[in-house]
């Protein structure tokens, strides 16, 4: 029940309650006297005439506003309709009908994570095995170096006539036309033979449709298109089940990229132990020069205190020096070798200046 109906309803109530006390008033003035006990009912009357003038205003001013209402929502649904409109007879154009699939076939690579020109290429051109020039909406670059060719023109004028129809057998006639439009659309696209003219490609062609409804619909007539496809090496793809696939091509290069990485620092693992193999190399021959080193400086003191020396301190024995001869201390030292059998944890060592060694905890220098 509306605003007006149920203002319509009080009215005409209040209007019967009126008419009621009216009757009854007037019984009583016939039995009473004259100007008796009148005037509670004249206030009443009064009260009631006040309520009732409220009441036709907020119904006027209801009415008005439900009539703005109206009006509004009439204009709003003229609006729609020259939309609607327009929009199903631009989608009656090939071109803007091919246009806005490539416009939905974009955006579901977009959601899936896919990078331009690394993941996939638009409107690549190729040749045929045949010799033909082709040309599909989207190559798909998978992890293994293949690729997936996509082509998203499809027809589907049928299905807006059978939208649009008003009769069922009508609607029927239209499902059934848009069924073969799509079914003459696999041949075409099988006869184009994509696979043959980007290598290496997968054996199969995506046709993308660029809505849920396109398929379900071609399927209520043709419950076999999708096998129909398959046996061509056609595969149809709904934004819905396009998007999964390229999602799982978006892991597998997320995954590809993550094991190159890891075979790079693998590698850069292997020039570090080579080189530090090639150090501890030079560090053990170093050492090992050091040993020989100081075994050969000992045994020239020894030889020159033996030989030299001697003879020396008989110019101190005469007198002939001014100053002793002074003599060379051995050396006493070991060298540390290398044992990388037995490698030192690295919180062994404490560093505690820039210019002194490194002093194991133990006590021992190194």
């Amino acid at each position: 029940m509306d605003a007006a109906s149920l203002l319509t309803g009080l009215l005409l109530g209040a209007l019967l309650a009126t008419a009621v006390t009216l009757g009854v008033v007037t019984l009583s003035a016939r039995r009473r006297p004259e100007g008796s006990g009148l005037e509670p009912v004249h206030e009443s009357l009064d009260h009631l005439h006040r309520l009732l003038a409220g009441m036709e205003r907020a119904r006027a001013t209801a009415h008005g506003e439900l009539r703005e209402q109206m009006g509004t929502v009439g204009q709003t649904s003229d609006q729609l309709k020259h939309e609607t409109a327009a929009l199903v007879t631009a989608l009656r154009t090939p071109h803007v009908r091919g246009r806005w699939g490539e416009v939905q076939l974009r955006r579901v690579v977009e959601v899936a994570g896919l990078l331009e020109h690394c993941d996939f290429v638009e409107q690549p051109s190729g040749v045929n095995d045949q010799g033909a020039g082709v040309r599909p909406d989207l190559i798909v670059t998978l992890a293994d170096g293949r690729q997936v060719i996509v082509d998203a023109k499809v027809p589907f004028s049928g299905y807006i006539e059978a939208v649009q129809a008003t009769d069922q057998a009508v609607r029927d006639q239209r499902v059934q036309m848009h069924a073969r439009q799509l079914r003459a659309h696999v041949d075409a696209l099988a006869a184009r033979r994509y696979p043959t003219a980007f290598r290496p490609a997968a054996p199969f062609t995506v046709l993308f449709v660029p809505s849920d409804g396109f398929l379900t619909t071609a399927l209520e007539a043709e419950p076999g298109l999708l096998e129909y496809g398959f046996a061509r090496d056609v595969v149809l793809a709904t934004p819905s089940t396009l998007l999964a696939l390229l999602r799982t091509v978006a892991y597998s290069w997320r995954q590809e990229r993550l094991a190159r990485d890891a075979d790079q620092v693998l590698e850069v693992g292997r020039r570090l132990h080579a080189r530090l193999s090639t150090l501890s190399g030079h560090l053990t021959r170093l050492g090992s020069a050091l040993g020989t080193t100081m075994t050969r400086f000992n045994e020239t003191v020894g030889s020159y205190e033996r030989s030299v020396l001697t003879a020396a301190r008989r110019f101190d024995d005469l007198g002939i020096a001014e100053s002793p001869v002074p003599e060379p201390e051995p050396l006493e030292a070991t060298i540390r070798a290398l044992r990388p059998e037995a490698p030192a944890s690295p919180d062994s060592f404490d560093l505690l200046e820039d210019d002194e060694p490194l002093v194991a905890r133990d006590g021992t220098g190194g």
